[in-house]
C-alpha cells in the first residue's frame, strides 16, 4: 500500500530511500561525465599548445576554438547539474526535498523520478516557460 502524500508534507520514508539512491546514482553519472569532460579539455588545450596555430588564419583553428567552447559548455553544465544534485541532497537531509520552492505544493514522485533534481512541480515549471 503507497502512502499518499498531504498537501506540503514530506517524502515517505520509502520514498526517500528511493529518492537518494536515484540522486547518488544521478550523482556518480553526473562526476564520471566531469571528469571525462575534464579530460577532453585537457586534450584540446594540450593539443592546441603543442601546434604554433593563429586561429584566425588557420583553416582547423576555427573548429578548434568551436570544440573547446563546446566542450567548455558541456563541463559547464554537467557541473551545474552536480551542484543541483547537491543541493537536492541537502534538501532531501533536511526535509524539503519534494515541496515546490515556488508555490510549496508537493512535486510529484514521478518527477522527481525522472528529473531527481527538480526543484519545482511541474506547474510551476511550465509556467516559466
Amino acid at each position: 500500500m503507497m502512502a499518499e502524500r498531504s498537501q506540503g508534507a514530506a517524502l515517505s520514508p520509502s520514498e526517500q530511500a528511493t529518492m537518494r539512491d536515484l540522486l547518488g546514482a544521478d550523482r556518480e553519472r553526473t562526476m564520471a561525465r566531469v571528469a571525462s569532460l575534464t579530460r577532453d579539455w585537457d586534450a584540446i588545450v594540450e593539443s592546441s599548445a603543442l601546434v604554433a596555430t593563429d586561429d584566425e588564419h588557420d583553416p582547423e583553428g576555427s573548429s578548434t576554438a568551436f570544440e573547446r567552447a563546446h566542450v567548455q559548455a558541456l563541463l559547464d553544465q554537467a557541473q551545474s547539474h552536480l551542484a543541483d544534485l547537491d543541493t537536492a541532497m541537502e534538501r532531501l537531509d533536511d526535509g524539503t526535498y519534494g515541496v515546490c520552492e515556488r508555490c510549496g505544493r508537493p512535486v510529484a514522485v514521478e518527477r522527481l523520478k525522472v528529473r531527481p533534481a527538480a526543484k519545482t512541480c511541474i506547474t510551476c515549471a511550465s509556467a516559466r516557460r
